[in-house]
């Protein structure tokens, strides 16, 4: 018989406050608060311990881990009570005034990139070194197995925790001197928060007096609707000051991240065309809104019918998603070069096939987050973005504010991948600052963010591709539909980037490419990491493996034979004149092709149930935005006292364009690394850098910072009236140049300072040089392209259907590698997602909105990679430098499904290539061998 509940006085069970004692990193502290509090919570709301992360509140990230009393918990799942006279240990504790050996080694190593994880991961490691100092691979694993990471791909993880005992606290991180930045692998710029716990991510700073915000959702895919009596509800709920809903919206209720195609309303106006989206705001005070349910909220719907598929969106007498799109389409891109029906039909060998691929979710670990408040006039959004200015801009139009009235302050974002690009809570918590005159706090659940944010579009697509019989590549045709939702996003891009790419990087001299961006009432599809070209190279490289074979060419042969070279010309009639690397890539995995093929030749041989496979496959990727203007400025100065400030507006988002725009600066202005001071973005200081995406800031604000750096040398060598020969250092408050037996002495504390606190400044915009394309697709969409090969190794049990990963190498050329390591971490991070959408990602509407349900490689689940960076300098880069992060993931997934299909000779024809789908292509095999056989 169960115990009768305590008499609270009309308190509801769980929000009575409690005394609460426990120690915190060697401290004792005493916490006034609800027993079922999460620890979580408590750390971070009550003790601002803001080092501990929340991902998902339900244990399946990891993020929240500290140690109590020695072990390694999810503080999100531990209730305060829980903690009473423990020991609490987090990540603010595991050093006393300097960085650990472990902290230290994870700098070294380049183990954390975005940096949200990196507090769990050290404190679940510390746990782990504490009992064994020196770790197996297979012990680390199993320590931080429950803890996700989406940035790093793992791999310097491992290494960083298994070499710890090994890294001296003090480790030396001096930086590189002058003229030898570039090349050079010091550690992040912005490293030592990420260790630290100090880094303050888009949740970890609101104000003590800010309104919690709650967002009512859509539970429909499609419905109308209509709001009760809201005042009523509002004063029936102590402590909330507010409801919003599009009607106090003051401005245009529509946004998009391309102006042509915007649609999307901030907040529905009595549709709502998705499942998730948002119709009204409730703000309140804190501790009001905690435990607010939002399931009376009066609000009334009727729902519609609705469709999830292209095929039912373009189907005859389909509804109509927005009026002004007929038969659902948004948009499409078209390139035709030759004649490819003729080409096919002379084709000594062709070969045809379809592939449809999921949504696939960016997951990052932090959910968007941000709060907002009013600075007399101008309103001010701080938050995790990919794109302040954007963000901006268009926060300004919803709220009907001039763009100078609005200012973005990014903070560290936690991985973005390209859905951070659109805005999201930026209006919504501007709205309510603006209407309140409060500041506005609002972090998204893990489910709402799931559920609201874009998606990587879901693609059916079909290619036939010809060739010669000495196997060189004589035509191809490929059309695909991408399903991008129900609003635009960057469905667009998509539409008009896949078509340029789909040939992969490939002399394709007859070629036709449609790509169809349709509407339906699925999640928002819309920049992630390739923008629709891993989808489309999935397509094509499989269907090279297939006539490799019928050839009877070796697959990486047939590659090298039919590469893009210098003078080569692109699907869109495009010269390349110089710079191109596949050639390169290819030829450096030749010795592995032959060690992997001959090592699965052994293996097969001699196991019968099990089978593995080889995979190769390429890419290219044109760095920016496709045929459209793309600019990056950069500002750099010297101060009277002596530092450089260089104002990098490029949003480092994990991947290191904090420490690579300031390398390149370094080495142009002739000046050391450890003499800048990094100004981040905001809109109302730094210049605009452009979005970070496209694989476009190490290209496009990397030769803007370049063009500064030698602009403000310039300028400081004709103040001293010496030639561009001459050296400087900054000795203190001085630059002292030198020229032969001559020195000069500037002392710049002497010197007129400008409005921006500079004595010299220098201040340089970058637009790559592209042309339009023209109705059949030609021109000149990229002044660089990125390209790079890559070989999977893998097993696959015949019976099962599961898929073992060996080892994956990566031969990618970077045209010059800026930060070896920056880049290596960048590839391992791209091939850890790249395996994630061939293996096991797949977004399910209604089905996998949380961490739980919806898969992404674990620290088990990424192979050894081999990482071979090729170095072909393009002329058009910074010192020779190209984009890297869209194009190591490209190649990852056909690679793996190339690779199953050489275990077991079944292509996976539905991405992901899950064990159900794996064994289901077996056992359709197997009965076309014994049908065959009984003929």
């Amino acid at each position: 018989m169960s115990e009768a509940l305590p008499d609270l006085g009309g308190v509801p069970l769980g929000l009575e406050r409690a005394d609460i004692a426990f120690a915190v990193n060697g401290a004792a502290v005493s916490v006034n608060v609800p027993p079922l509090r999460r620890l979580s919570q408590v750390l971070r709301d009550e003790l601002q311990l803001t080092g501990t992360k929340v991902g998902c509140d339900a244990g399946d990230c990891g993020a929240c881990t500290v140690l109590v009393d020695g072990d390694p918990v999810c503080a999100c799942l531990v209730p305060a009570a829980s903690a009473a006279g423990a020991s609490v240990t987090t990540v603010e504790g595991l050093a006393d005034g300097r960085l650990s050996a472990l902290q230290a080694s994870f700098l070294a190593h380049g183990a954390a990139q975005c940096g949200i994880c990196t507090p769990a991961l050290l404190v679940a490691a510390t746990a782990l070194l504490d009992k064994k100092a020196s770790p197996t691979e297979i012990e680390v694993q199993d320590a931080l197995g429950g803890i996700l990471c989406r940035c790093t791909g793992y791999r310097k993880i491992i290494a960083a925790v298994m070499d710890a005992s090994l890294q001296p606290a003090s480790l030396d991180f001096r930086l590189p001197q002058s003229g030898h930045a570039i090349g050079s692998s010091p550690i992040r710029l912005d490293g030592v928060p990420k260790v630290t716990g100090a880094e303050k991510f888009g949740g970890d700073a609101f104000p003590a007096d800010a309104l919690a915000v709650l967002v009512v959702r859509s539970p429909h895919y499609h419905a109308s609707f209509a709001f009760g009596d809201l005042d009523s509800w509002a004063k029936a709920h102590p402590g909330i000051v507010g409801v919003f809903t599009a009607a106090d919206i003051p401005g245009k209720n529509c946004f998009g991240v391309i102006s042509p195609f915007a649609d999307q309303p901030a907040l529905a106006d009595g549709l709502a065309r998705l499942r998730g989206e948002a119709v009204a705001l409730v703000a309140g005070e804190r501790e009001a809104m905690l435990d607010l349910d939002l399931s009376d909220f009066p609000v009334r719907w009727s729902e519609l019918p609705h469709f999830l598929q292209p095929g039912e969106a373009q189907a005859e007498g389909a509804a109509s998603i927005h009026e002004h799109r007929p038969a659902n389409l948004l948009t499409k891109g078209f390139v035709e070069r030759g004649d490819p029906e003729a080409a096919l039909a002379s084709a000594a060998v062709t070969v045809s096939g379809a592939i449809d691929t999921s949504y696939v979710e960016h997951a990052y670990i932090e959910p968007e987050a941000g709060h907002a408040y009013m600075d007399g006039d101008t309103l001010v959004v701080v938050a995790c973005t990919q794109a302040p200015y954007m963000d901006r801009d268009e926060t300004a139009k919803v709220l009907g504010l001039a763009v100078d009235k609005v200012r973005i302050v990014p903070t560290a974002t936690g991985g973005g991948f390209g859905s951070k690009l659109d805005v999201s809570l930026q209006p919504l918590i501007g709205l309510v600052a603006l209407k309140t005159g409060r500041p506005a706090a609002l972090a998204y659940t893990r489910n709402e963010s799931m559920i609201s944010t874009t998606k990587r579009h879901p693609a059916e697509m079909k290619a036939t591709i010809g060739a010669d019989a000495d196997g060189h590549v004589t035509g191809m045709i490929f059309s695909g539909d991408f399903n991008t939702g129900a609003y635009a996003s960057w469905g667009p891009t998509v539409a008009n980037r896949v078509p340029v790419h789909a040939s992969g990087p490939y002399a394709t001299p007859n070629y036709r490419a449609e790509g169809r961006a349709v509407h339906t009432h699925g999640p928002i599809s819309g920049a992630f990491r390739g923008f629709g070209v891993p989808q489309a190279t999935i397509m094509q490289e499989t269907l090279y493996d297939e006539l490799a074979g019928k050839l009877g060419i070796d697959r990486l042969d047939f590659r090298l034979k039919n590469c893009l070279r210098n003078g080569s010309e692109t699907v869109t009639g495009q010269r390349l004149e110089s710079g191109v690397g596949i050639a390169e890539c290819l030829e450096s995995l030749r010795p592995h092709w032959a060690r992997a093929m001959a090592d699965a030749d052994a293996f097969n041989s001699a196991n019968p149930d099990k089978k593995r496979g080889i995979g190769v496959a390429s890419c290219w990727y044109g760095c920016g935005n496709t045929s459209l203007p793309n600019p990056s400025t950069i500002r750099v100065g010297i101060s009277p006292s002596g530092d450089v400030i260089l104002h990098q507006g490029a949003v480092d988002i994990g991947q290191g364009s904090n420490t690579v725009i300031a390398q390149i600066c370094a080495d142009a202005l002739g000046l050391p690394l450890d003499k800048f001071r990094l100004k981040g973005a905001d809109t109302a200081i730094s210049p605009d850098a452009g979005k970070t995406s496209a694989s476009r800031q190490t290209f496009v604000t990397g030769k803007a910072a370049e063009k500064a750096g030698r602009a403000l040398r310039e300028k400081i060598l004709r103040f001293a009236n010496v030639s561009e020969k001459a050296t400087m250092q900054l000795d203190g408050v001085a630059i002292v140049i030198r020229e032969g037996e001559a020195t000069r002495r500037i002392d710049l504390a002497s010197l007129e300072v400008d409005g921006g606190g500079f004595v010299f400044r220098a201040e340089e915009t970058y637009d790559p040089p592209t042309l339009p394309l023209d109705a059949k697709g030609q021109g000149k969409p990229y002044a660089v392209y990125g390209y790079g090969a890559q070989i999977a190794e893998l097993e696959v049990d015949l019976k099962l259907g599961t898929v073992k990963l060996i080892k994956i190498t990566a031969a990618h050329d970077v045209g010059k590698a800026i930060n070896p390591l920056l880049v290596e971490g960048q590839i391992e991070g791209g091939i850890a997602q790249g395996i994630g959408m061939a293996l096991m990602e797949e977004y399910i509407p209604g089905r996998t909105e949380n961490l739980h349900d919806y898969l992404i490689p674990t620290i088990g689940d990424v192979p050894p990679i081999e990482t071979i960076l090729v170095e072909v300098p393009d002329p058009e880069g910074p010192f020779g430098a190209k984009g890297l992060g869209e194009h190591v993931l490209i190649p990852t997934a056909p690679a793996i499904l190339n690779a199953i299909r050489h275990a077991t000779g079944v292509l996976v024809t539905k991405v992901p290539a899950t064990p159900t789908r794996i064994r289901a292509g077996i056992r359709e095999q197997d009965g076309i061998r014994e049908q065959e056989a009984r003929r």
